[in-house]
């Protein structure tokens, strides 16, 4: 008898949430266990007809913005009813001098296939335990499975000893001893605009600073990562090796002096396209967008995307990701997080549809329920 009543729940249950036929910006999402999705800051791959959500699990209360559980992995064959898949990456909770011991910041997890080594690589930027966001570090992780378990690889700081291939001669100068070794990572506190500091060249031997992050992979299989750096006031965009763990040593400065964080990349017809917000920590500000016909090439700013109300603070959210829909041409989904700083596990998740207008700029707009 109980066996049956079991059965007849889990019918019900499937029958319940599988009736999720639509997107509901900033509501709980619940998973298939009717809890609300615990993957914030996370993107998706799209692998072998299943897409897979990765995100950071946050905990409620005062340590929410600690890594004390790890990376989430959900899966999703429609994009609205999501499985949860356990945690793809644990933090490791025996050696507190782990480069991910539990209690670590690690953030903005993305992870992308790599064909010829059949693994799937995971990155995302990592401050030390105790350590606050000073270390500005990139983390691997790699697994023979998209849910994981995905084993820590390393972590490191950007192209120790290498320049940007747009590097400007005084880069190069000899670096004045007024230059601190670190900041507090924002515009606020920088004594002067961060190129006349060289901050550049100031981490040229121990690595480049970097935070907030993405991947993406081009066409051709090339992998590229992307992250604010330079006390959070410069983009760069580094082109990976091969296998997709580490840098080549390649890699481009934008948006100089224009502090944007959560930086998206993704491609359409042709062109590059970057939406990212401003710096202003958990508090949610104005997107802004950007264009080039080539990855290291010239952006050009296009302001934000976002119209009509709301707008001004994109919708109360923060751009993480960018996904084109596998099987409808043309179709890309901006998914943003509303943080909510206090109880970090409660931030909702705003995901929206992506319009073009007639320039190709891309447009969003507020939409309280949409589907496909």
């Amino acid at each position: 008898m109980k066996t049956i009543l079991t059965l007849l729940f889990a019918i019900i249950f499937s029958t319940v949430f599988s009736q999720q036929k639509s997107f509901k910006p900033g509501a709980i999402w619940p998973d298939n266990n009717g809890v609300h999705i615990n993957a914030h800051g996370g993107g998706i791959l799209f692998h072998k007809g299943i897409y897979y959500w990765y995100g950071e699990h946050k905990v409620a209360g005062k340590n929410g913005g600690l890594a004390m559980v790890g990376v989430s992995c959900y899966s999703s064959r429609d994009l609205y009813n999501w499985r949860d898949e356990g945690t793809a990456l644990k933090v490791n909770e025996i050696d507190s001098l782990n480069d991910i011991a539990k209690g670590c910041i690690l953030e903005r997890a993305k992870v992308i296939y790599n064909a010829k080594t059949k693994k799937y690589v995971m990155w995302f930027h990592l401050d030390l335990k105790g350590k606050n966001y000073d270390a500005a570090r990139s983390g691997v992780a790699v697994s023979d499975n998209p849910t994981g378990p995905f084993t820590f690889v390393n972590s490191f700081r950007p192209n120790a000893g290498y320049w940007p291939v747009n590097v400007q001669p005084f880069h190069k100068k000899p670096v004045a001893s007024t230059v601190k070794e670190k900041y507090c990572g924002g515009k606020g506190c920088l004594p002067a605009p961060p190129d006349s500091l060289n901050i550049l060249g100031r981490d040229f031997k121990g690595g480049q600073m970097a935070r907030d992050m993405n991947l993406f992979v081009d066409d051709d299989g090339s992998a590229y990562h992307i992250y604010s750096s330079e006390e959070n006031s410069t983009v760069h965009i580094s082109k990976l090796t091969d296998d997709y763990l580490s840098y080549s040593g390649q890699y481009f400065r934008v948006f100089s002096e224009r502090y944007m964080e959560g930086a998206v990349l993704f491609k359409r017809k042709s062109k590059y396209y970057i939406i990212a917000s401003d710096c202003t920590g958990w508090a949610p500000n104005a997107a802004r967008s950007a264009v080039a016909d080539q990855i290291f090439g010239t952006w050009t700013e296009l302001g934000n995307p976002c119209v009509g109300e709301g707008s001004d603070l994109t919708f109360k959210s923060q751009s993480t990701f960018v996904l084109p829909v596998q099987g409808k041409k043309d179709t890309f989904i901006f998914m943003g997080d509303r943080w909510a700083d206090k109880n970090l596990i409660d931030s909702r998740h705003i995901w929206l549809p992506i319009k073009f207008n007639e320039k190709g700029n891309p447009i969003l707009e507020w939409k309280d329920e949409w589907s496909l």
